[in-house]
């Protein structure tokens, strides 16, 4: 077994998409980052780190017994040890995994470039293994959807590009569910005034799915002034759009 010592992680915590997961230049002053004093590496299959990366669902049995109590974190001048906690990478992808007790990647983190560099260096001759995982078929494949985005949508995006995108898409989802004709004509004139004659005899759904078409790839300044506007008034919503604007990164 492999280990890394001294590994800085910022953990994400619940996240189904690696895009979520920040990489290193993207982490914040704000972010709680924690000193793991020994965590064990495992190479496995591109297909798994996948998996690993943008599921939360239950890792191979047999991952989960070859990590097990074998890292430990540091608080405080205590080592403290961690049930389910291991590096993993394909080659390719590196992340943390923390499943806190479960056998779920609940938490999961980037690595600092160093220790990245490091890992690869360690693995670069080893085989990945794929702990006994059956490929999900088509059924229980996951299914991106406005509250869960795909990763071309958000390809490209820094991280408060990406939150905000986050924030414009619940604040359409909740105008989905409202149903208001009159409100959705309203915010389709506000990001496309040209088309306020074409849409008249539209009906709601045509307009909303016109609408998150025209707006879901990309992060322009007017995505961004539609989205300033669509949450203000909305007490929830206007202090997401807030605390992204205060945030600095590292």
């Amino acid at each position: 077994m492999l280990y890394l010592h001294d590994v800085w992680v910022n953990w994400f915590e619940g996240e189904e998409n690696g895009y979520n997961v920040c990489h290193f230049f993207e982490w914040r002053k704000e972010d709680n980052v924690e000193l793991l004093d020994q965590v064990p590496i495992i190479k496995v299959t591109p297909v798994l780190f996948h998996f690993i990366e943008n599921e939360l669902l239950e890792l191979p049995s047999e991952l989960i017994s070859e990590v097990y109590q074998k890292a430990y974190v540091r608080k405080n001048h205590e080592r403290i040890q961690l049930d389910y906690c291991f590096v993993v990478t394909d080659g390719s992808g590196i992340l943390a995994v923390d499943t806190i007790g479960y056998n779920i990647p609940i938490r999961k983190s980037r690595l600092i470039p160093r220790q990245e560099q490091m890992v690869y260096e360690m693995t670069q001759e080893l085989e990945g293994n794929d702990f006994n995982f059956q490929i999900l078929n088509k059924e229980e494949q996951k299914e991106h959807h406005i509250l869960s985005p795909s990763p071309k949508i958000m390809n490209g995006l820094t991280r408060k590009e990406r939150q905000l995108k986050q924030l414009l898409f619940m604040a359409l989802d909740q105008l989905y569910s409202m149903k208001n004709t009159s409100e959705i004509r309203y915010w389709y004139t506000e990001w496309n005034p040209s088309s306020y004659k074409d849409i008249q005899a539209l009906v709601f759904d045509d307009i909303w799915v016109q609408l998150y078409e025209e707006i879901k790839f990309g992060w322009t300044e007017r995505h961004e002034q539609l989205c300033e506007r669509i949450v203000k008034g909305q007490p929830f919503f206007e202090k997401l759009w807030e605390m992204e604007h205060e945030q600095k990164v590292n």
